[in-house]
């Protein structure tokens, strides 16, 4: 059986759990909470590991708990009942997280929390139609929008360059789902593969979902490494 995902592990127990987290796309995420924090003009790493617990709570569980809500597209077993739970007691607490740093560091932080709230249910949940579940929203939610909002946890404040680096994160996380996109179709929905590619010297490649998978995956095991190494080297630039 074809795994629902690269980072995949086989169905069933422990396993699922692991497998709901996207270790490395959450990882790939939390880096730009690291890279907005740390183009901040303070260097404040109490406020950098609020940040990343609250996105770590909302998008690595809470988000991907509710995306498997809607057609298990992982397959795992994880009763309905438990997905809701893990959902709610995540979002939950990360909007806490969020609400407490507004009271003592920046009111305006609350406008980000209230923002956060909203579109991790909208785009995963497919409300209003589905009208947030789109490639841009996915760059600006998942991309844009942890990059500005660790910048403006440290920095109280947003500026041309923060905007300027959430940008990048979004087009970066655009080019994630461009290439991922492809990708989950071939892993969960492709029944069979077949045909030829023809080379101009008249060798004949079989079509195989290998031939598919393997340049799109590939490139986004680099990017997600590339976006880790450079959250890393930022971090131990400020330290």
């Amino acid at each position: 059986m074809t795994r629902a995902s690269w980072y995949a592990l086989r169905t069933g127990g422990w396993r699922d759990y692991v497998t709901l987290l996207h270790a490395p796309y959450t990882l790939w995420h939390l880096s730009y909470v690291v890279i907005g924090a740390a183009i901040a003009p303070v260097w404040l790493p109490g406020r950098l590991g609020a940040t990343l617990a609250a996105f770590a709570l909302a998008l690595g569980i809470g988000a991907h708990a509710l995306d498997e809500l809607r057609g298990r597209p992982l397959a795992t077993r994880i009763p309905d009942a438990l997905l809701w739970a893990l959902a709610v007691v995540s979002i939950a607490l990360a909007i806490g997280i969020g609400v407490a740093a507004a009271i003592m560091w920046w009111p305006w932080l609350a406008a980000f929390v209230a923002f956060g709230g909203f579109i991790v249910a909208a785009y995963n949940l497919e409300l209003f139609g589905g009208a947030f579940h789109s490639d841009v929203w996915f760059s600006v939610a998942w991309g844009a929008f942890p990059l500005l909002t660790a910048y403006a946890a440290a920095a109280e404040t947003v500026t041309r360059a923060a905007v300027a680096a959430a940008a990048f994160a979004a087009l970066l996380s655009l080019t994630q789902r461009r290439l991922s996109t492809p990708v989950r179709m071939m892993r969960r929905r492709a029944r069979t593969v077949s045909g030829t590619v023809e080379l101009d010297d008249g060798e004949q490649l079989p079509v195989t979902a290998e031939l598919f998978l393997r340049g799109p995956e590939e490139a986004l095991r680099a990017l997600t490494a590339a976006t880790i190494v450079l959250a890393v080297a930022l971090v131990l630039l400020r330290v």
